[in-house]
């Protein structure tokens, strides 16, 4: 079973690095940055729809992926989704 990271959330004024926060939070199981199926899909060209994702992220899934409702604000997981839908191939 997936723990979630005991990561608390950052100060309401802190810049949130979407890029950076996802390599460290969700790159353990979403591989090459979310480009790669690793121990969870690969979210690159995903099928599922926003709503699908957001909730995902908030509330996890049994036994697969940890909910990070509270370690994220609703502002934080909409630039996490944002950042899901920009993923293109690595150049090279």
């Amino acid at each position: 079973m997936a723990q979630a990271q005991s990561a608390a959330p950052a100060p309401e004024n802190a810049p949130f690095e979407v890029e950076q926060v996802f390599a460290g939070t969700c790159g353990f199981c979403h591989s090459d940055g979310g480009r790669a199926a690793g121990k969870g899909p690969q979210l690159m060209n995903s099928p599922r729809d926003d709503d699908f994702i957001r909730s995902r992220i908030k509330l996890g899934k049994q036994g697969a992926m940890p909910a990070f409702d509270g370690a994220f604000t609703d502002a934080q997981i909409d630039l996490i989704v944002k950042y899901i839908r920009a993923l293109k191939p690595r150049e090279g």
